[in-house]
């Protein structure tokens, strides 16, 4: 245990019983406890494993490679259709953690023996996500706002053309795209 980790299982009320549990099933897996994100993050020889978060409705762990871990259950979940590596297990009360401490002590074990492997989740590539008219438009008038935009990490490019694809109206498209070209101009991430 990391007592820098402590705050977190003492803050939340709601899940408290919930997230002690889980946080004891981790550390018996021989998992490094470290705080990253403002979360209990498990690593197994300095690489993320798992880490347990909490939401309104649920609290979970995120097995950072879940795409490649076995899912015999089908108890894995993919947060949103953009997340292409991570999985979470999701639990609502602390009686689903009991009945099901085995099966996540199991998914933990296989998740660490992705990281002795070495194994990689294939992500797609960047030119395989969609980008909005209302930005290639602009990208091919525009020779700075285009090689700004290719001179970014892969990691940020992504992040532009995911959050100007979300909007739904053309409209809106538009100011997401105008809003943000300063910032791809001066080489900034969408959170910069």
């Amino acid at each position: 245990m990391n007592p820098k980790c402590d705050f977190y299982f003492d803050k939340n009320e709601q899940w408290q019983k919930e997230i002690e549990k889980l946080r004891d099933i981790v550390l018996d897996c021989g998992l490094a406890e470290e705080l990253k994100w403002g979360c209990p993050c498990y690593m197994y020889n300095d690489t993320n494993v798992v880490l347990i978060h909490v939401f309104k409705e649920y609290c979970a762990i995120l097995f950072f490679k879940g795409a490649l871990l076995n899912d015999p259950n089908g108890i894995l979940v993919q947060q949103t259709e953009n997340v292409q590596a991570a999985r979470q297990m999701r639990f609502t009360n602390l009686k689903e953690i009991v009945k099901l401490e085995k099966t996540i002590k199991a998914y933990i074990y296989e998740a660490i023996e992705v990281e002795k492997a070495g194994l990689k989740v294939q992500l797609k590539k960047t030119n395989e996500f969609p980008m909005v008219e209302e930005f290639e438009v602009k990208l091919n008038k525009n020779k700075a706002l285009k090689k700004a935009f290719e001179s970014l990490t892969p990691g940020r490019q992504r992040a532009y053309l995911l959050h100007f694809s979300s909007a739904k109206q053309a409209k809106t498209r538009e100011a997401r795209v105008e809003k943000y070209i300063p910032q791809i101009l001066e080489g900034r991430g969408i959170d910069d």
